[in-house]
């Protein structure tokens, strides 16, 4: 449904309990996650030094390992085994050990029958990690993060295009066009630079994707023309450029 709507690109995590019986061993508790499309967290997966590589199966490593690190893992005693659970890929897959015997979590991309059996496309890659079985960690303080808020509205993005100095950084126009309205922007990424005799002597162009996501209504053609002129003039501001014809 997100890839019919243009959002190729997802990464979705959840904890929640799993029951295959009574015994109190087939019940526990999960970590899982799964991840889309490119190998990026955010953007479209446009680049400018070429397209994001697709997720795979060092992606869903990282990602086990980082879930475990924060259930308190002692990560650099784990031990990563090949292979793992059916609906992974026998060849780009691992299971995750701490000693011979204690299964931490599993890994891998998903094998081309399982993603037949969602009606899915791929690449797709996912993990488990089994909080149950993770030691318990030494108390320290935590950092309680801030409630998830989603809005209902459709994200929408919207691409620009800037002449500026060659000796303007990218990471500049970016902040600039993030602080244009830290409401409704999300994040800016860069998927194409440029340079050429026709933009002038010292001049490139940078191009950027900016996503926008309402969150009290669905923005009109009005509000995003007036969100479009406040980001060219903070870019201006902040550096210079000005929109390429």
């Amino acid at each position: 449904r997100n890839a019919d709507r243009g959002i190729g690109d997802v990464a979705l995590f959840e904890v929640s309990g799993t029951y295959e019986g009574d015994a109190p061993e087939q019940q526990r508790r999960v970590a899982a996650g799964v991840r889309r499309g490119t190998a990026r967290l955010d953007g479209s997966g446009r680049s400018w030094a070429g397209n994001a590589g697709p997720v795979g199966v060092f992606d869903a490593k990282a990602d086990a390992i980082a879930a475990l690190e924060a259930c308190g893992a002692p990560v650099d005693r784990l031990q990563i085994e090949p292979g793992g659970p059916a609906w992974y890929h026998p060849g780009r897959s691992g299971t995750i050990k701490l000693g011979p015997k204690t299964v931490l979590g599993t890994f891998g991309e998903f094998h081309p029958k399982t993603l037949d059996g969602l009606d899915a496309s791929g690449p797709i890659c996912g993990f488990e990690v089994f909080v149950d079985a993770v030691p318990e960690p030494k108390a320290k303080p935590t950092r309680t993060k801030p409630k998830l808020e989603l809005s209902p509205f459709q994200a929408v993005k919207r691409d620009f295009a800037f002449v500026v100095d060659r000796t303007v950084e990218a990471g500049t126009l970016v902040r600039a066009a993030l602080a244009a309205d830290k409401k409704l922007v999300t994040s800016v990424s860069v998927f194409d630079v440029f340079e050429g005799a026709t933009l002038g002597e010292a001049k490139k162009s940078i191009a950027i994707e900016v996503s926008i996501q309402p969150v009290e209504k669905t923005l009109t053609d009005e509000d995003f023309e007036a969100l479009a002129k406040r980001i060219v003039e903070n870019v201006n501001k902040q550096t210079g450029g000005v929109l390429r014809a």
